[in-house]
């Protein structure tokens, strides 16, 4: 998504610095208005819709697909009710998925304890934990490393609801004035479309990223998060937003929120 900028695709008078941090640790900034523009979880959003304009465009959905609940063999589903699973960070659109979950099928919260997103596998490999909810490219690459499939959250959440799960979105910061929240949704929804008309020449800039993942894992992946969704979430994207927070709400996990977006 951030190639058309990076390769000069976009013109525009503002300079993009391009900061990678893991999900949970822009969620934090976020609530500190650290960040001009910002990738949150849509969990996020709930607290700090009053600094962020959420945009449109470069949401990230899972269609059938998103979170997974794995572990090793042998642990049953029922299990999960009474085992602690390792997640991402508490802000993260899959935690609050998971407690949505958890509400629905055991009536109960889950017992938790947070780890960076990428050693949550490993940490279940090695017997720390015994289940994890698994973000990023785990979705692909939890049968090689070992782990049994409990419950993909996508799964449920359409099943539910009929709709796609929101897990990520792109926000710019309102005190910027309207005149730079509408020049820097413009740049951001052009990169989108140069990242995605150019396919090839971004995913070969998204690859030093990639964290060891081979080329055709890393195409599939992008592929199921980076697509025509996310050059407009649509409606359904604004309706299964709001929705999911809504339910939030309901189980006290976000404050109730009013849900704008801008383009």
């Amino acid at each position: 998504m951030f190639w058309g900028l990076a390769s000069g695709a976009v013109t525009t008078d503002y300079e993009f610095e391009h900061i990678l941090r893991d999900i949970q640790t822009l969620n934090e900034w976020a609530m500190e208005g650290k960040l001009e523009s910002t990738a949150i979880s849509v969990h996020a959003f709930a607290y700090v819709a009053d600094k962020y304009a959420l945009l449109r465009h470069g949401g990230s959905f899972g269609d059938l697909y998103g979170p997974m609940v794995v572990a090793k063999p042998g642990l049953s589903h029922d299990d999960l009710k009474e085992t602690v699973i390792a997640v991402p960070g508490k802000l993260t659109s899959a935690f609050l998925e998971l407690n949505l979950y958890f509400d629905e099928k055991f009536g109960t919260k889950p017992h938790f304890e947070v780890v960076p997103f990428d050693e949550i596998i490993p940490a279940v490999q090695e017997d720390r934990f015994k289940a994890g909810l698994i973000i990023h490219e785990g979705q692909l690459t939890y049968k090689e490393e070992g782990m049994e499939l409990l419950a993909d959250l996508g799964v449920w959440w359409k099943a539910k609801t009929g709709l796609p799960l929101p897990l990520g979105v792109n926000v710019v910061r309102k005190d910027l004035g309207p005149d730079a929240v509408v020049e820097i949704s413009r740049c951001m929804r052009e990169s989108i479309d140069a990242g995605l008309q150019n396919r090839d020449k971004a995913l070969e800039y998204a690859l030093q990223f990639a964290r060891g993942m081979d080329t055709a894992t890393s195409d599939k992946f992008v592929g199921m998060y980076v697509n025509d969704r996310t050059r407009d979430m649509g409606d359904e994207g604004v309706r299964a937003i709001r929705l999911l927070l809504a339910e939030g709400a309901r189980i006290g996990m976000v404050p109730a929120v009013e849900v704008e977006v801008v383009d």
